[in-house]
């Protein structure tokens, strides 16, 4: 495994082509000295199956929708698409739709636990008849929401001209007599001496037409799943019957069905009868893309347990166990907190897991359960750091993955809001290190010498930052943990990835 560069490098043959990562939109850019609310941070990002649509969620509670522009062909749309500033070429281009407030803070009085709105996980359903549909979740409750574009109405047309009801001139379509209170004493009818008063009727409407007025999107929550989970939900994961889908926590994996919402099936449990006897919990669950009977769970100890859900109603034993096994006399008191895995996705094929732990990326093939079929270095550089790491609990970070359509790169974040990409093929598995900024490739990323670890960052320089809030490489590259990209998705069809720093989302091509 060669040590990573830029991949603007000559790629080797049989491998993928080499990418130039290009800056394509941003939405939420602060400026600077600009003070970031904590509500405005940014928790999760989901694009759809298609690609089409864009969720983000948000500390605050708040789902954000994008909708995707560049295969649109409305005159109006391709107009603003002219007036931007961001380069007209054949990849996606994304504009704001709508947003809702998904989720309000709670109080548990039982538990006297405060309930935070934060949006935790965003998952896309299946759409139907033009809706948009997903589930979001903060920490105890899952929401399933309806997002589609009604119709406003209004009365116009009146058939009364005021000029006319002003004077003694004829009006039109009316015998209504002076004042309501008549008319309702009248039961409703007119009497023979009606009259108008002096200077007439001052105004009356009555309404002829009712037309279409403008189009609003409308956001619905259909369903509420609550009451489940005693701990807090990490991941919820949609089933490719387009029926089910499961939530997880700490101990347990429960099984829902998206039309009804009072109840649940208990398909794992790690709970011990003992608590004191607790080693491990879940930390990311995953339903399997093609194969609607399989689903596979990390845990806190860095192990992949693949299972089948035909096998028993409480799914306790698994087919498939994925663990890395320690190199001897290297455990440690920090081997068990960088072992634990952050984030697991499936290939969109099914055969490959990819797990993202505090130092590395592993990619599993689910036939060969003897180890991972490539380790990426990401923070490899921060092993001698690990001490300050966990003062300060930058350790406890939990850093998400992602994979290609194509199944022939894999990305994830890192500090100083950089990101770094790697190419999965044989003979190819190099890193291409960006930051989420309007110029990702401004560093001038440095060539790697020999002894550096495959996915050490570089070219980025900060200073003025405190010995505990930041770290330095091989190279002498000062990284910031204070500022940290934790949250990105890759397009299902193409080479574009999404990913937020801070409170700002930001989207690149290649």
């Amino acid at each position: 495994m060669n040590n990573g560069g830029a991949e603007a490098a000559v790629a080797p043959v049989g491998g993928p082509q080499p990418l130039e990562w290009k800056f394509s939109q941003v939405f939420g850019e602060r400026t600077a000295g600009e003070e970031i609310q904590d509500v405005d941070i940014i928790s999760a990002i989901e694009f759809n199956r298609t690609g089409d649509h864009l969720a983000t969620g948000d500390r605050g509670g708040r789902v954000v929708l994008f909708e995707r522009t560049d295969t649109l062909d409305h005159v109006g749309q391709r107009r603003d698409l002219e007036k931007m500033d961001y380069p007209i070429n054949r990849h996606p281009l994304f504009r704001y739709k709508t947003e809702f407030q998904s989720h309000e803070p709670e109080f548990d009085y039982l538990k006297s636990l405060e309930i935070e709105e934060k949006i935790n996980k965003i998952r896309w359903c299946q759409s139907a008849y033009g809706a948009l549909s997903l589930l979001s979740t903060n920490d105890k409750t899952i929401k399933f929401w309806k997002v589609q574009e009604k119709q406003v109405k209004k009365v116009c047309d009146l058939n009364v001209d005021s000029t006319k009801a002003m004077g003694n001139g004829p009006i039109v379509g009316s015998s209504i007599s002076t004042s309501s209170k008549q008319y309702m004493a009248n039961g409703g009818c007119t009497s023979n001496d009606f009259s108008l008063p002096n200077g007439g009727l001052p105004s009356l409407r009555l309404p002829m037409v009712v037309t279409t007025l403008e189009t609003k999107l409308m956001a619905r929550c259909r369903r509420i799943y609550s009451h489940a989970h005693d701990y807090h939900i990490n991941s919820i994961s949609n089933n490719s019957d387009g029926e089910t889908f499961i939530s997880a926590d700490d101990l347990r994996i429960n099984l829902w069905n998206l039309e009804i919402s009072n109840q649940s099936f208990n398909i794992v449990d790690v709970k011990p009868a003992n608590m004191e006897d607790l080693t491990e919990v879940i930390t990311s669950a995953e339903f399997h893309p093609i194969h609607c009977n399989m689903l596979a769970y990390s845990s806190s100890k860095g192990s992949i347990r693949l299972i089948d859900m035909r096998q028993s109603a409480l799914c306790d034993i698994h087919i498939k166990l994925f663990e890395e096994q320690e190199a001897p006399g290297s455990r440690s008191f920090f081997t068990d907190i960088i072992a634990s895995i952050s984030d697991i996705k499936f290939a969109k094929d099914g055969r490959h897991i990819l797990s993202r732990d505090y130092l590395t990326l592993k990619l599993w093939d689910i036939n060969m359960d003897s180890g991972p079929v490539a380790t990426f270095q990401v923070h490899e550089y921060l092993r001698p750091k690990l001490c300050d790491l966990y003062e300060n609990d930058s350790i406890f970070d939990k850093f998400e993955c992602c994979l290609s359509g194509d199944g022939l790169r894999v990305a994830t974040g890192s500090y100083s809001n950089l990101f770094q990409v790697f190419g999965c093929s044989e003979g190819s598995k190099k890193a291409t290190t960006l930051e989420a900024n309007k110029n990702p490739m401004r560093q001038g990323l440095t060539a790697s010498r020999p002894s550096r670890s495959l996915g050490s960052p570089s070219g980025v320089v900060r200073r003025g930052k405190g010995a505990d809030n930041s770290a330095v490489d091989a190279n002498g590259n000062t990284f910031d943990f204070t500022t940290k990209l934790l949250h990105l998705a890759w397009h299902p069809t193409e080479n574009s990835i999404a990913c937020a720093a801070s409170n700002s989302l930001y989207m690149y091509y290649a």
